[in-house]
């Protein structure tokens, strides 16, 4: 990132930070209270507006502008890139107004809130991958979204919502198959043809469709479960023969098969790599060495001795130590 923009975000922080602490005066009425308001929304001041609107609220809970002021209010926290205060005073409209005329509007700026709560002003910048990061925003958005076209499919906000529903569901689909990609990549092909299913199920009409039906037959391939392997390519064939992953009809994997990797680290989706992997302290490695310590204490007497030649023959070969005795080798 370029040195003139970390100058800039860090311009936007000090100027957040020294406008919020702006004091109100008590002599303001109601009415000149909201104007300034206003007039601070305006011009894109959005610390002062919330300020000001905060003490409208607070001062005049009952007067003709309190509700108004609780809409804007909501629009300030987004505008100034607050997303978790405007998904609040969302939450807080929509509790105390549920048949407010407005009320639609709170709700679209709920999703919008969530929708850009992941992206914040870095993202602005930097070329970020959204369907690499985490979900939960853009699973919440969308749910949120749903809720406004569901309960007022009239609102002029519903077009919007709509449109950005079907980015939400083109991201969370690609989501799914980066994290397929990812079991494939451990050989965690269980976990990885069924995020692949879940893709083709949960989210027909996206671009990751396909993606799922290539990671299914390349998952089962791997599994020699060949009857659901074909299966998933003859789909894929059928509606998507222009997939990256078919050459000349033939299917290309993903990811180029290892064959060096042992049990253990497939299970533990290579936490636990067989060889050049550091040693680690965790919880869950401590549990994995105590069943091959329990293992190595409970093998029959009639073992131990044909087992101590072929670990001296091996030792005198390659200087195995006690901590490859220990763990049977995997951690060599």
């Amino acid at each position: 990132m370029q040195v003139k923009h970390l100058l800039l975000i860090a311009i936007f922080a000090l100027t957040a930070a020294c406008s919020s602490n702006e004091t109100i005066s008590e002599n303001l009425g109601e009415t000149e209270l909201y104007r300034q308001a206003q007039a601070d929304l305006d011009n894109k001041s959005y610390n002062s507006a919330i300020s000001k609107l905060k003490a409208l609220e607070s001062r005049y809970p009952f007067g003709r502008y309190a509700e108004q002021a609780q809409l804007e209010l909501i629009y300030a926290y987004y505008r100034n890139m607050e997303p978790e205060a405007a998904r609040s005073s969302a939450e807080r409209f929509i509790r105390l107004h549920p048949q407010h005329p407005s009320v639609d509007y709170a709700y679209y700026l709920k999703g919008l809130a969530s929708f850009d709560q992941d992206r914040g002003i870095l993202a602005r910048f930097l070329p970020l991958d959204m369907t690499k990061r985490d979900p939960g925003a853009a699973r919440d958005s969308f749910n949120e979204f749903a809720q406004l076209t569901t309960r007022f499919p009239n609102s002029r906000y519903a077009p919007d919502a709509k449109a950005r529903m079907v980015y939400l569901r083109n991201l969370l689909a690609a989501n799914e198959i980066h994290v397929a990609d990812y079991y494939l990549r451990r050989q965690a092909y269980v976990a990885a043809a069924n995020r692949g299913r879940y893709v083709v199920e949960n989210f027909q009409g996206t671009p990751a469709v396909g993606d799922g039906l290539a990671v299914m037959t390349e998952a089962y391939q791997r599994l020699s479960l060949d009857d659901l392997a074909n299966t998933s390519l003859e789909t894929l064939k059928l509606n998507y023969p222009e997939h990256p992953s078919l050459d000349n009809g033939q299917f290309v994997p993903r990811q180029a098969e290892a064959d060096n990797r042992g049990w253990l680290s497939r299970a533990t989706l290579g936490l636990i790599e067989s060889k050049d992997a550091p040693l680690d302290n965790s919880q869950s490695n401590r549990d994995v060495l105590r069943q091959y310590e329990n293992a190595a204490r409970d093998l029959p007497d009639e073992l131990r001795p044909v087992l101590r030649e072929a670990e001296a023959e091996e030792d005198q070969a390659s200087g195995r130590s006690w901590w490859s005795y220990l763990t049977f080798g995997l951690f060599d």
